[in-house]
């Protein structure tokens, strides 16, 4: 009777199948072969035109700004990320009264990151007459007009994603927790300094750790959409105008899908370029344990 019913998993597992095939697998097949072709969405007008789609993205000087911009945010962004997540997972591994307050507290930015709504907030706390404005005005100091200056509108929506490192920070927390009690034992009785135990003990053990939150913050630092769309609208002067906001630009209000998806494909091949190359550098720094 129990070999009888070794179907029934995989019967269970066929709406999941039918959803991967039509909103993930059909959707990246028919990107790369619309983006052999001069297709007008709105004029459902199809024109086979080889790779020069592909060619003239390198002649775009919007996308080549825009890829630019991108690399910006990210290396600006996923350092930080890190950095913070690490220190403040550090901090939250103290056995200290009401941590579970403090650790929800953390982590809340990382789910209400994406929402529209935060983008909206965020635009009016740094806007002219904003909240971080008004502070600012309080301690006697001028307005800073942080969306109509270039290296400003980038750092505020940069700031945007290193405020949802909530997510890292629950991971990094989980990787110090199974750091052995013992190995800081040793390190305290033969006289190390905290900074040092950090340094030569915690980091090495956790690199594995370090190197999972470091592709995935990549990755996601890549398809940075909703706030340098809703906060600064991809300005001032293109300042903050991202590889995706000229992708949905491109895609759905010039409707020249063909060119949009040729622009997707250059993204995820970059990512895909990326993410290896991080993954080939890990023998030199990831430890594992035998």
């Amino acid at each position: 009777m129990v070999g009888a019913k070794k179907w029934v998993p995989y019967v269970l597992l066929i709406p999941w199948g039918i959803g991967l095939i039509i909103f993930k697998i059909y959707p990246i097949i028919n990107s790369l072969i619309i983006s052999f072709f001069n297709y007008n969405l709105m004029k459902n007008t199809k024109e086979f035109v080889k790779f020069d789609n592909f060619i003239n993205l390198f002649k775009d000087e919007k996308f080549i700004n825009s890829m630019v911009v991108t690399f910006r945010y990210v290396l600006i962004t996923v350092p930080l990320v890190l950095i913070i997540s690490l220190f403040v997972a550090f901090v939250l591994n103290f056995k200290i009264k009401g941590i579970g307050f403090f650790r929800t507290a953390f982590y809340i930015p990382s789910i209400l990151g994406a929402n529209i709504a935060i983008a909206v907030f965020w635009r009016y706390l740094f806007g002219n007459e904003g909240l971080v404005n008004n502070v600012i005005n309080f301690f006697g100091f001028n307005d800073i007009y942080w969306l109509t200056g270039s290296f400003s509108a980038l750092i505020v929506i940069s700031l945007l994603r290193v405020w949802q490192f909530g997510s890292s920070m629950i991971i990094f927390l989980a990787a110090l927790k199974n750091v052995p009690e013992s190995l800081y034992e040793a390190a305290i009785m033969d006289g190390a300094s905290r900074f040092k135990i950090f340094y030569k003990i915690t980091i090495p053990i956790i690199t594995p750790v370090i190197l999972f939150n470091a592709v995935m913050r990549l990755i996601e630092a890549f398809q940075v959409f909703n706030g340098p769309f809703m906060i600064t609208e991809g300005g001032p002067a293109y300042a903050t105008y991202v590889i995706n906001v000229y992708i949905y630009e491109t895609g759905f209000e010039a409707f020249e899908m063909g060119y949009a998806s040729a622009m997707s494909w250059v993204l995820f091949i970059l990512i895909m370029i990326l993410t290896l190359a991080i993954f080939r550098s890990s023998r030199y720094w990831v430890h594992y344990s035998d």
